[in-house]
């Protein structure tokens, strides 16, 4: 079993229905494909033109894109398929109009999949930030199913960040 980490406290409580169960568009509750998908804090719901949200899996222990293998695929699956048609049916936009993604790296440790509108310029879908879960589907289906642990995936880092001063610090960079 993995330690909560407090940074992703606010995931649990959202997956075990402890907060935001208002704000719930669609839940399954299967333990290794299931996921709830909820709206994006940076979505305003005012209009569906800046569409944000997000579907968090229930299964934990899968970090990022880098543990997805071909194990994983019933549950990619499942969210693409049931994330678009929950969209479609709540929001009345077509699977055609989204942009189905994951952050490399995230921005918290837990896998979630982000859906946003293609009239929306959302932060960080850049490429080097961005992968389409229709790619990492075909990838991990038909090129290899462990792929995405060996495929070097570039990223952009912000000078700022932690991670970037650690780099600098590591590699005797000013």
């Amino acid at each position: 079993m993995f330690a909560i980490s407090p940074l992703v406290q606010w995931v649990y409580n959202i997956l075990s229905g402890k907060s935001e169960a208002d704000r719930v568009v669609y839940s399954d509750p299967d333990p290794d494909t299931g996921f709830v998908l909820v709206p994006d804090m940076k979505w305003d719901q005012k209009g569906t033109e800046n569409l944000y949200m997000q579907a968090l899996v229930r299964k934990r222990g899968i970090l990022s894109v880098r543990e997805l293998t071909g194990e994983h695929l019933p549950l990619l699956k499942n969210i693409l398929h049931h994330g678009k048609q929950a969209i479609q049916e709540k929001y009345g936009i077509s699977g055609d109009q989204l942009r189905v993604y994951v952050h490399y790296q995230p921005s918290y440790y837990h896998l979630h999949v982000h859906f946003t509108h293609l009239k929306y310029e959302a932060p960080k879908t850049l490429i080097g930030q961005a992968h389409l879960l229709e790619e990492i589907v075909d990838n991990i289906e038909n090129v290899d199913p462990c792929y995405y642990q060996k495929k070097t995936l570039s990223f952009v880092v912000k000078e700022l960040s932690p991670l970037w001063q650690e780099f600098r610090k590591k590699k005797g960079l000013p």
